[in-house]
């Protein structure tokens, strides 16, 4: 897990726009008659419709998308009570993870309530403004009879994710371990430590799924819940069957299941050991579990565990869950979360991680497979699946059991549309990144004398996706680590200039020397040239001293990109570089080549150049769908620009008949497929959506990846360089710490690749 600085969080929520969400307008808005439409006198004909209708406020309005994360700040994380103004970064990001997974608004909304009945009357007033209510962090038993009374009052979905979360995706992990184990819920042992809202949540699930109350021992702060105790509320009640409390420790003797959701380090190897034979073991207290992944293992081979921690296998995440049960429960109208809805989506999740594992999903956790067994008993939170296997779950049993007011009718529509809502919009750098952390790389940074690239190599190395090497003169580098408090441990630091390389540069420059001799450089050239931190990173990487580079954030792009091609050359088969930008703009990553290095190539060039971005695109796991822009469409304005992107077409579909591609065709009708489907039916690109741009020359490529780049508010990442033989790549001048490390993530999957 990558160490998080406190300064780093700070600046993360206060850099640029504060916060992590925003409201954006869905219709237009820039002309006198749209804003009339939109307020004063149009919308008043929405407001009657809705008035005679009320059921028409999900036509009219966003109310049908719309979730309200409400909390009091009483229960945060780990953090206790907060109070309401400091819960709201936790909401914010509550929000933001409905959007990306499930492309669900939200308000968060945080009440300076903690009295029941003050926090029920408000959300009630303000429910009418909502689709669905995501409770969060409220303090047990507060949270128990808020939650019931609003499910009772309100007839939209509501659920307190602290409690059902973590309880839907455990169960699900709870199936497939006991299939594995070859037991029976209903004859297994349990042991629960902790009996807050989580925790009480699980035990009635488990439940539920046919688990004897009898068989769980149930463990607060004060020891077992037993009969003979007298502070006990209903909730907890519920679980004291037994007569007499017994230590915690000697609990753990012939029990099949331990779940944890109290405390890190409570559990010993002794207790595993006293389990029985394929013990499951859920240690899910965040961010120490009750006993380590490794403790646990290094006593018992047959137990399958499972964590909150993302870097063992089974990761318990809430993520798997809330987004896409209120995205089936949304869509159906459902006029509450029920029992029947959260085993239905129990089931589904569990049924997801016995599938075959997509192979992006392999690609992106960095395995060479993963399948259905003891480290594979739910689904990653990555898996782009959990969107079309949950959410239709949840309607359908909406419908069955009699809540959903807006039933599906066509299943296969639905599945399409919720494919469609998102596809590699948002996955696309945590792909990347997880695909980078499963085999880091060794990553020079050839201008480590500036603050920007140090905090992006102690970022890279803290991630756990590259082993930076700093080039530059090693006192300087050292003055800015300590000014700036920058922790790489064992950190390279290498001078190409010192006399501590004399050596190594003779040998690069030898090297240098043989690649270059009938070129115009001299023997004495090549090994003073080494000097040169461009020359001398290319040629590490080249030697195999390391194995990708990245530079360019304080030098002239030829001079990076020159070295790089002189030292390591071009891949086979390949006759040109080219510069490919990814820009992740809100309609999904966008792919633009030639943006930086080929002035004016000719048609059999453009081919070329699209056949390696397309390879290259490929090897992020997407599908190119590629236009060739120009000033006309299909012919429509003859010249020469236009010509030849026509011709490169031919060439393309000559060689790689199956690649999607077209044009000659202008920019707009390439990003609306609404429109290319209106007037050019017969393109291969009519109802396809377009995620690759290539430009007739540098100058329109150039001027368009800045323009796109200035205009959107997505993550840029590039020039990636595309065709050489070994991972190098560019910065733009003046790259935010950001950009860098998305650089670096893109240069170790590429050198993983090569």
């Amino acid at each position: 897990m990558a160490k998080i600085r406190k300064q780093d969080a700070l600046d993360y929520h206060s850099s640029g726009k504060p916060g992590k969400i925003e409201v954006v307008p869905t219709k237009p808005y820039s002309s006198q008659r749209d804003l009339s439409l939109a307020y004063s006198p149009g919308v008043a004909e929405p407001c009657l419709r809705i008035a005679e209708h009320k059921e028409d406020v999900y036509r009219y309005t966003s109310k049908g998308n719309l979730v309200a994360v409400i909390s009091n700040g009483t229960a945060v994380l780990g953090l206790g009570d907060i109070g309401p103004e400091a819960s709201k970064p936790v909401m914010e990001g509550k929000g933001l993870l409905f959007k990306i997974f499930a492309d669900i608004d939200v308000f968060d909304i945080e009440l300076d309530a903690t009295d029941p009945e003050l926090f029920i009357q408000t959300v009630k007033a303000m429910a009418p403004t909502f689709g669905g209510i995501n409770l969060e962090d409220i303090k047990a038993p507060e949270a128990f009879e808020i939650e019931q009374r609003l499910k009772e009052e309100l007839d939209i979905p509501i659920m307190h994710d602290d409690q059902h979360g973590t309880a839907i995706i455990s169960s699900a992990a709870l199936i497939n371990a006991l299939e594995l184990a070859k037991k029976k819920i209903e004859k297994v042992k349990i042991v629960v430590s902790g009996a807050g809202a989580s925790a009480l949540s699980c035990a009635k699930l488990y439940r539920m799924l046919g688990a004897k109350v009898e068989n769980i021992f149930m463990f607060d702060s004060k020891g077992l819940i037993h009969s003979g105790r007298t502070d006990l509320d209903a909730n907890k009640k519920f679980f004291a069957k037994h007569k007499q409390s017994v230590p915690f420790e000697d609990a753990f003797r012939k029990a099949d299941v331990f779940l944890g959701l109290s405390k890190g380090g409570i559990v010993s190897k002794e207790m595993i050991q006293r389990m029985a034979k394929d013990a499951i073991v859920f240690a899910l207290a965040n961010p120490e579990p009750e006993i380590s992944y490794k403790d646990a293992m290094s006593v018992r081979e047959d137990i399958i565990m499972a964590t909150g921690r993302s870097d063992h296998p089974n990761q318990v995440n809430n993520v798997l869950g809330f987004p896409f049960i209120f995205r089936g429960a949304l869509d159906v109208r459902a006029k509450c979360i029920n029992e029947e809805m959260k085993l239905a989506a129990v089931k589904a999740i569990a049924s997801l991680a016995k599938e075959t594992i997509p192979e992006e999903v392999i690609e992106a956790y960095g395995e060479k497979n993963i399948s259905f067994g003891r480290d594979q008993i739910i689904p990653k939170p990555l898996d782009p699946r959990l969107i079309y296997y949950v959410a239709p779950a949840v309607a359908k049993a909406a419908m069955d059991s009699g809540v959903a007011q807006h039933p599906i009718e066509d299943w296969e529509s639905y599945e399409m549309e919720l494919k469609n809502r998102l596809g590699l919009d948002n996955k696309l750098i945590r792909n990347i990144t997880e695909k980078a952390q499963r085999s880091p790389k060794r990553v020079v940074f050839a201008e480590a004398d500036n603050i920007k690239i140090l905090k992006a190599a102690q970022t890279a190395w803290e991630e756990g996706v590259a082993e930076p090497i700093l080039l530059g003169k090693e006192k300087r580098i050292q003055e800015l680590i300590e000014e700036y408090a920058i922790e790489i441990p064992n950190v390279e630091i290498i001078d190409p200039k010192a006399d501590t390389e004399k050596e190594r540069r003779e040998a690069f420059g030898n090297a240098f020397f043989d690649k270059r001799m009938r070129k115009g450089i001299t023997h004495f050239e090549a090994i003073q040239i080494m000097r040169e931190r461009n020359h001398f990173g290319s040629m590490m990487v080249e030697l195999g001293d390391a194995d990708a580079m990245i530079s360019g954030i304080t030098r002239n792009y030829r001079d990076v990109v020159r070295p790089a091609i002189q030292t390591v050359g071009l891949q086979k088969d390949m006759n040109r570089v080219a510069g490919m930008y990814i820009l992740n703009t809100k309609r999904g990553p966008l792919f633009l080549a030639d943006t930086t290095i080929n002035l004016n190539p000719s048609a059999e060039d453009i081919a070329e150049i699209t056949s390696n971005v397309a390879k290259t695109i490929r090897k992020f796991k997407v599908n190119p769908r590629i236009a060739l822009l120009s000033y006309s469409n299909f012919g429509s304005s003859p010249g020469e620009d236009a010509s030849k992107m026509s011709k490169a077409v031919e060439l393309i579909h000559e060689n790689d008949p199956n690649l999607i591609v077209d044009g000659e065709v202008q920019a707009n009708f390439a990003l609306n497929s609404q429109l290319m489907n209106e007037k050019f039916d017969f393109s291969v690109l009519a109802n396809k959506k377009v995620n690759t741009l290539i430009f007739p020359n540098l100058s329109s490529g150039n001027i368009a990846y800045k323009l796109l780049q200035e205009m959107t508010e997505g993550d840029a990442i590039g020039p990636v360089l595309v065709g050489l033989r070994k991972s190098i790549h560019v910065l733009q001048m003046g790259s935010s710490v950001r950009e860098i490390i998305n650089m670096v993530k893109v240069a170790v999957v590429d050198a993983q690749n090569k």
